[in-house]
């Protein structure tokens, strides 16, 4: 074999392992009448100017990739860090998740919130799953789940 085939071929092997690495969620859409209107804080669209989408745990970061790659849109974050005394203002827990840049409430426009919950059960960085009736989002956090399940732990009508 010519060096120069060889080189072209290792070349082409190591590209698609390295696309193989990429995430999927780096080809999510952001567009259509879902998204229109809303702002983006730190590359993630906002339900509005309260939403801190900075202090977001690597974990939670890469959890939020696997959503946008399974549906291959964007999400809308309707609360992410909080801290102390916005938590409270909105009735967070004492020991909320969000105070430690480990959770996220979010929807992504034109997915089910059913097909969210669906898909958050099989995910293994999801720790915590909160779905709330009558809301539109579902709550992901990356708790380290406890010794045995397999599934996140699950509240709030989840």
């Amino acid at each position: 074999m010519t060096r120069l085939l060889r080189s072209v071929l290792v070349s082409l092997a190591a590209a698609l392992v390295l696309a193989g690495c990429l995430p999927m969620a780096l080809f999510a859409s952001g567009n259509g009448p879902g998204y229109s209107g809303l702002k983006q804080d730190w590359g993630t669209y906002v339900s509005s100017n309260n939403v801190n989408a900075l202090c977001i745990s690597p974990k939670l970061r890469f959890v939020i990739w696997e959503f946008e790659g399974r549906f291959g849109r964007k999400v809308v974050m309707n609360s992410g860090y909080r801290n102390a005394f916005h938590n409270a203002s909105v009735g967070g827990a004492d020991n909320s998740y969000h105070t430690k840049c480990m959770a996220a409430d979010f929807y992504i426009p034109g997915v089910s919130k059913q097909d969210l919950i669906a898909f958050a059960m099989t995910v293994d960085g999801v720790g915590g799953l909160g779905c709330y009736p009558g809301r539109a989002f579902i709550h992901v956090d990356v708790r380290d789940r406890p010794r045995g399940y397999r599934r996140p732990v699950t509240f709030s009508g989840c």
